[in-house]
């Protein structure tokens, strides 16, 4: 293995992968690694939306270093596409992955939501107003974005059961639209009973790609070209996924009950 390799800098990226692949040298993988590091901070510059309250921009930047330097090992010119869209295909997989170990729903979510449910009543008494997310968030002693997440999972799972209900509905019939705000919806309605773990079942059954549209729309609230950018794919493509998705959950949901 070479220790040194005079004139780097003067050679192309591809002149250096090929270079790699026939000395190995840590030199050289060092070189491609700071070349490729623009790729790195740019997807994660562009898929912050997906990580944030969960990862920090320099732990996937960090991720993506150790990505690259495997895929530095992994690529074989005759078998991939350029180097550029094999890494980055790889990034985002890595993205994706740090993702799926986060459970959409949190553990003790329903336990949760009382609580802050709870705590936006009282404070709506003792304020004559509706608390700030930021109010409430310290009236029960959580994080702020963990109580913004579990809300819009509240929230989200209000909207699934109505994209259900119209996606089923042949005859394209007018379907009253919930309240979106969270203060004002019963603890009788969606949520009630073991619904909502119903549905967490439900979407636990899905196909990866199916479960990662569903949380991106729901839960994260991109839309359909930022998940369609987000999974590299076309935006059409996202919304057959969806489609499908919902007409999956709402089988699973007949199922389940």
């Amino acid at each position: 293995m070479l220790k040194h390799i005079d004139g780097l800098e003067a050679k192309t990226n591809e002149e250096l992968l090929a270079l790699y692949r026939e000395t190995h040298s840590i030199t050289v993988r060092q070189e491609l690694t700071m070349r490729y590091l623009y790729i790195v901070k740019a997807i994660a510059v562009q898929m912050r939306n997906v990580y944030d309250g969960f990862l920090d921009m320099e732990d996937i930047i960090n991720e993506g270093v150790i990505a690259i330097i495997k895929g530095i090992d992994r690529y074989d010119p005759a078998m991939d596409n350029k180097f550029e869209t094999f890494i980055s295909r790889r990034i985002r997989g890595m993205i994706i992955d740090l993702m799926r170990k986060s459970d959409w729903m949190p553990r003790d979510y329903r336990r949760q939501y009382k609580a802050i449910e709870n705590a936006r009543l009282q404070l709506s008494g003792e304020l004559g107003r509706q608390p700030t997310h930021e109010e409430i968030a310290e009236c029960v002693g959580m994080d702020e974005k963990k109580c913004r997440r579990i809300e819009q999972i509240s929230t989200m799972a209000n909207v699934l059961s109505l994209d259900m209900v119209m996606s089923g509905d042949e005859d394209h019939q007018s379907v009253q639209l919930p309240n979106m705000d969270v203060s004002s919806q019963p603890e009788h309605s969606f949520l009630k009973g073991e619904q909502l773990e119903f549905l967490a079942k439900a979407v636990d059954k899905l196909k990866e790609k199916e479960k990662m549209v569903i949380s991106l729309y729901y839960v994260e609230e991109l839309n359909m070209g930022q998940i369609a950018q987000v999974l590299n794919v076309s935006e059409p493509r996202i919304s057959q996924i969806h489609s499908a998705a919902i007409r999956k959950l709402r089988e699973y949901m007949n199922e389940l009950r």
